[in-house]
Formats: C-alpha cells, structure tokens, sequence
C-alpha cells in the first residue's frame, strides 16, 4: 500500500536521530523562544489566556510579540509552536526537532502559493507538528502518530487578516492546542485516516509530492529575529538604520523609496498603523523608527512609540516599488533609497538580513536580546536548558498545568 504523507511524517519523526548540529539549532531556538515568552510575560493577551493549559498559552506568549524565530522557505515560525509542545509535554531537544522538523517539511509541501492566498502558515503547518512533536515526546508508535497528525487536520486553519492583532497570536496557541489534544487522544487509541492529510493539503493549495524528508531536522535552518516584528520587516530596519546613520536630523529626509519584490512584502498590510501590533506589519513604521530610534527593540512598538507625530510624518515620505513575483519573504535584493534636502540620494541594498541563515546572529546581538527579554527577572539565561526551562516557564507565565504523559 503506498505511504500516505503523514505516515511517511510520522515514521521520519519517530525514527529520528539527532545530530550534534540538529541539537545545536535546538538549544540555540529554547534560549530565543524562552527569552520571548518571557518578554511577553505582562502582556496584556497572554493575561486574558491564564486559564490555557500551559502549552497553548506559552504559544501565545511565544508569539505575540512576533519576536520568534522563522523558517524562511516556508514562512512558517517554527519555534513557537515547537518550543511549547516539547516542554508542555515533557519532551526535550528531540520532540522540538521531531516537530520542528515535519513543520518545515510540511510548510515547504504547503508552498508559498499557500501563504500567498492568506493562510497562516505558521497554525496550518503547526498543528500537525504539534501533534508529532507531543507524539514523540510521549512516546508513541508510528501508528498512532500518523493518526495523530490526521486527527490534528480540523485545527489547522489561521488567516493572515489575524496580522496586526491578537487573532495572531491566539491562532498559534490553538494551533498548539489542537496538536497535542489530537496526540492524546491518538495515545488513548483514537483512529483518524492518514490520508485526511494529504486530501487537506490539496484542498489549501498545497502539493503532497513535493514533501521531502532528506536533509538535517530543519532543513534551511532557522532565521533568528534582531527586531521585534514582522521578518518582512528585518531588511527593511536593517537597509534603513545603516542609511539613518549617514543623516543629522531626519528632518532633513524629503523622500524614502524601498524597491524590493512583491511577495517580500505579502503580510505588509497595514499602511497607517496606530497600535504596536499594526506597527509590526508595517513597512512605513520600519522607516520610521529606523530613523527615530538608535535601537530598534522591544519599547520600539508600543502604541504610543507607533503615535508619535515624528513616526506620522515619516510614514508619509515612504514609497514602494515593487518587482513582480518572488516566492518568499527574501526574494530579491531589497533597495533603500533615501534623498536629502540638499538633492543627495543615499541608497543601500540588501540580499540577507541580520540573523537570517546566511548572515547569523552574533553571540553579542543575542545576549543583548536575552538580556532585553528577560530585564526583570534575576536569571541566568546562558544556563537555560530543556531540563529547566519548563519551570522557568511554570514560575513566571504560568498556564493550567498539563500532564507530561500522554494517553495509553
């Protein structure tokens, strides 16, 4: 009989086999993702989720701040969902890999014609890795991760029109949510049909033949957030800040053009933004505070830094140009323009951004970003690991416990 895409998934996440190079990228994302649930402590959402059980509402908190990391190839912010099912489950390195991984394959099979008619990659790919990653973690067989991931088909849903408010957010916790529910009821002896997924994959676009499970757990690897916002947004800051530089005042700034190809700005979508969640969807609001701001960090988009009358008139002076096509967020080289009173035009371009792949993150850009999460808070984030980092989370964004053992 042939092999149906969530049972190939599911024997390639019970089979798996870490490498010291898949741990690496695993322990690199717990410290990102601990550092931005912890950010996001206080929020004002992850305060209305504190009846959640832990995994679904350290999801929220993983998120809402959109500081988390990214799978470029597949638009998908793995670490979100991933981090979350491991440690509400009881899993370590291995169970994040496990569904870090069918996520990435997922999202690459899902493809960017997905993405690009308005679903939220990030929940339709995640909830069928949740579902894998709790599998793992409580030690299911191949079966009943298969019927796992099938049973997880009806919460994989989200739309980007979520973007710019707390819809996002909640989407990646009940992405979380209806993975691992589906995994304890596969664990209790729950049958769904393996297929279920593959029919689902068609019916939003995707293409169940491109799923390829060679490579590391994540193939591409992960692209690690220096600003907190978008990712559409890191080369526009990045290009942006470099020119903000090379300028006294910004009042001295007439005209900025940011020419770059049109699906790099796909979840853009908010042109007059007034909270700092519309602000992290808005490439007006990247050169403003590229302007305004020495550094581009947390206190960056609250409401009122997005109100500012200096950010207003800035976002004023923004025009795009956009080049037909792409197929991701870093499609192309993105091209900052800027013209000065005086007639002179600085210009910069840009192929990777700051902490993506190609170009990662220093060890000083992140110890600045872990020590700007966690401020407050007397913790030692070099010694994070997966054996605590569950009771960091219990301790301060604490949810309705959920069992670290799945059904039998």
């Amino acid at each position: 009989m042939r092999t149906t895409p969530a049972e190939a998934l599911a024997q390639w996440a019970h089979d798996l086999r870490p490498t010291a190079a898949d741990c690496e990228l695993a322990d690199r994302s717990l410290r990102d993702t601990l550092a931005v649930m912890l950010a996001a402590r206080s929020d004002p959402l992850v305060e209305l989720t504190r009846w959640f059980d832990d995994g679904p509402r350290w999801a929220v908190a993983g998120h809402v701040l959109d500081y988390d990391d990214l799978h470029v190839p597949s638009t998908t912010h793995v670490s979100a969902i991933c981090v979350p099912t491991a440690l509400a489950a009881g899993g370590g390195a291995r169970a994040y890999l496990a569904a870090a991984g069918v996520m990435a394959r997922l999202g690459n099979a899902l493809g960017w014609a997905h993405y690009s008619a308005g679903w939220h990659a990030t929940c339709t790919a995640g909830a069928p890795a949740a579902a894998a990653g709790a599998a793992v973690a409580w030690g299911l067989d191949p079966e009943q991760t298969a019927a796992a991931i099938a049973l997880s088909v009806p919460g994989a849903g989200g739309v980007q029109r979520s973007f710019g408010t707390d819809g996002k957010a909640l989407q990646v916790g009940s992405a979380v949510e209806a993975g691992m529910r589906a995994a304890r009821l596969a664990g209790d002896g729950a049958r769904g049909d393996p297929s279920a997924l593959e029919v689902w994959m068609r019916l939003v676009g995707g293409d169940p033949a491109a799923l390829d499970l060679c490579g590391p757990a994540v193939p591409g690897g992960l692209a690690t957030k220096i600003y907190p916002c978008c990712y559409a947004l890191q080369r526009p800051i990045s290009a942006l800040a470099g020119l903000a530089g090379e300028v006294q005042d910004w009042r001295d700034v007439v005209r900025i053009v940011l020419h770059t190809a049109a699906s790099t700005v796909e979840p853009l979508i908010h042109h007059t933004p007034t909270t700092g969640l519309e602000g992290k969807f808005s490439i007006e609001y990247a050169a403003a505070t590229a302007f305004l701001d020495a550094h581009q960090g947390l206190d960056c988009f609250t409401d009122a830094a997005v109100r500012r009358q200096e950010a207003r008139e800035i976002m004023k002076m923004v025009e795009i140009d956009l080049e037909p096509g792409g197929t991701d967020l870093l499609s192309g080289k993105l091209t900052a323009e800027v013209e000065i009173t005086d007639g002179t035009l600085l210009s910069a371009s840009q192929r990777f951004p700051p902490g993506s792949p190609q170009k990662a993150a220093g060890r000083d850009d992140l110890a600045a970003k872990l020590a700007d999460c966690a401020r407050g808070l007397d913790l030692e984030t070099s010694s994070w690991t997966w054996e605590h980092a569950a009771e960091v989370l219990r301790e301060h964004v604490p949810g309705r416990s959920s069992a670290a053992t799945g059904g039998r």
